[in-house]
């Protein structure tokens, strides 16, 4: 990949960073500052400071100092983002839901977080913050492990035939187009009589990335989805993994889907969510 510099995902007028001020949003503020860069893009940053019940029986002095610290990380990011040219907007709110509401007033294009939470409440090993984001956003979701870089040689997608597989499908071609990546596509099958219907949908999606002229294949393991998903992710060299927000089971938890949650939770790379 060269180093020049151009948007790796279509339209991104408007860049959201929600952070948490823990180590577990490094990544996160590192790919937004980079895709904000790339993209020209403009920043946002906010951090959610949850209100605690102590601060009613300590008084304000305790939610002062959250708030002095909020203050001090946004400015951290705010310096970062000048450091490379970029004007960065920031601002707090006091739950996710006003988080979210902000990255929908603002009409941004990506929601870019971490994976795990300061306060260690693990979703799915993902954390609850970042479930509660993916669930309402109005927007595509990238969530980006502390260590994890997205250089774009290998993207994967996973596909069921739902809408929302297909909107993933559209949108990891497009990157791979772009980026000059090779395209896995996936279909975890349950056992053998799903052969058929993962040779369809995967056969499909990839006919659709050659029309392009993107280099894709299909993969077909017998798993678990998202066990399927993250172990090809790792061993295929996967940086960049494409999901739909939930599957054709229609199981909508938080909105979400169990599969999605958990490759979130346990993939070593970023996932990109995408909603139909």
């Amino acid at each position: 990949m060269s180093d020049a510099q151009f948007c790796p995902i279509g339209k991104l007028e408007k860049i959201f960073l929600a952070t948490d001020g823990s180590i577990h949003s490094e990544g996160a503020i590192r790919e937004a500052i980079s895709f904000a860069k790339k993209c020209s893009s403009r920043l946002y940053a906010c951090m959610t400071l949850v209100t605690n019940p102590e601060y009613e029986t300590v008084g304000s002095s305790a939610f002062q100092e959250e708030e002095k610290t909020a203050t001090a990380h946004l400015e951290s990011i705010k310096a970062t983002a000048a450091k490379e040219g970029l004007e960065c907007e920031t601002f707090f709110h006091q739950s996710i839901k006003a988080t979210v509401d902000e990255a929908a007033k603002k009409k941004v294009d990506m929601i870019v977080i971490g994976r795990h939470g300061r306060k260690g409440l693990l979703k799915a090993l993902m954390g609850e913050d970042a479930a509660k984001v993916i669930a309402h956003a109005p927007c595509k979701v990238l969530v980006v492990p502390k260590a994890a870089k997205i250089e774009y040689r290998n993207i994967s997608v996973a596909v069921d035939g739902s809408a929302h597989s297909d909107a993933a499908v559209t949108e990891a071609i497009a990157i791979a187009k772009k980026c000059g990546s090779h395209l896995i596509v996936l279909f975890a099958m349950s056992d053998e009589r799903e052969r058929e219907e993962a040779t369809l949908h995967t056969n499909k999606a990839v006919a659709q990335a050659q029309k392009e002229g993107v280099s894709a294949e299909a993969v077909t393991p017998i798993g678990k989805p998202f066990d399927a998903i993250v172990e090809t992710a790792g061993g295929r060299g996967v940086d960049l993994i494409i999901m739909g927000t939930y599957g054709k089971t229609g199981i909508k938890k938080l909105l979400m889907g169990s599969s999605t949650e958990k490759v979130i939770g346990n993939a070593g790379c970023a996932v990109l969510v995408v909603k139909a």
